[in-house]
């Protein structure tokens, strides 16, 4: 089971470049950062953590893409992923050149986490029916992949179309970046998961032991083999019999959860955090 961290990267945290040198020297296998174009004022929507406020860091996240490939260009083995993109908010033509740009950066080593949202009213600036989002997603991501394994790409769906086109570059992986969809254990998750993702990010560890058996049932029923699911832990603390308990689940990864904060309180918790690898 691999070990890796995330960070809610913002202006005032350490910053993302020396953040991803940091991870890497220490032996973190990889680093995954959020997305929000933005947080509308309104508080329609309530936090997702169940405060009563939403906390600063969510109003002032990097753009994941421009963040994680600056953080390429100063390593070379750390995997480096979105957790996560929030798709439904992307033109997908722009987002797959986006993702396969930012996978050649990296050599291959981009991971593309992405979720369906949580966040009504940021969701509805961008056009984007909150009823209709893991539809939305499910096509924009198919119409993603066509554009990545096809020198000719359509897609032809209720929501999303593309005429024949070129689109260059691909990603290094082939036929796409790996891709793990974040959200609560369900059927409705899992089958997205089984059709054309490659894992799963549940945040924290809770009701995770449960829900494996139906995301491997829900792989097999697609015709996929459940024994290459990904499981990444997302946001959890380090605790000894709670890995251990995690790596007997079959969890691939576990992603420590950072505090977004300058670089000095960062490092003393890398320190603490790399006495587990």
């Amino acid at each position: 089971m691999k070990l890796g961290l995330t960070m809610f990267a913002t202006d005032q945290s350490m910053p993302i470049v020396d953040l991803a040198r940091a991870a890497e020297d220490r032996g973190f296998a990889s680093l995954y950062i959020p997305e929000h174009t933005h947080i509308p004022t309104s508080r329609v929507t309530p936090p997702p953590t169940g405060e009563a406020q939403l906390a600063e860091e969510y109003k002032r996240t990097l753009d994941p893409f421009v963040a994680l490939a600056a953080a390429a260009a100063v390593t070379a083995r750390i995997a480096l992923g979105t957790g996560i993109c929030l798709v439904a908010q992307h033109d997908p033509i722009v987002l797959a050149k986006t993702v396969a740009t930012l996978d050649r950066v990296a050599a291959g080593r981009f991971v593309f986490g992405i979720g369906f949202g949580w966040n009504r009213e940021e969701m509805a600036q961008h056009g984007v029916d909150y009823r209709r989002r893991r539809a939305l997603v499910r096509e924009k991501m198919l119409a993603m992949e066509r554009l990545w394994s096809h020198d000719v790409a359509s897609f032809d769906g209720e929501l999303v179309r593309i005429e024949p086109s070129w689109s260059w570059p691909k990603p290094v992986q082939h036929p796409r970046p790996r891709v793990l969809i974040g959200g609560g254990a369900g059927p409705t998750l899992f089958r997205h998961v089984a059709e054309y993702a490659d894992g799963w990010i549940p945040i924290g560890g809770a009701g995770v032991g449960s829900a494996l058996p139906d995301l491997r049932r829900a792989m097999a029923e697609a015709g996929r083999d459940p024994a290459h699911l990904a499981v990444v832990l997302i946001g959890t603390l380090p605790d000894p019999d709670k890995l251990a308990y995690y790596e007997s689940l079959g969890v691939t990864e576990v992603a420590f959860r950072l505090p977004s904060a300058p670089a000095d309180v960062v490092k003393r918790t890398l320190d603490q955090y790399a006495t587990f690898l």
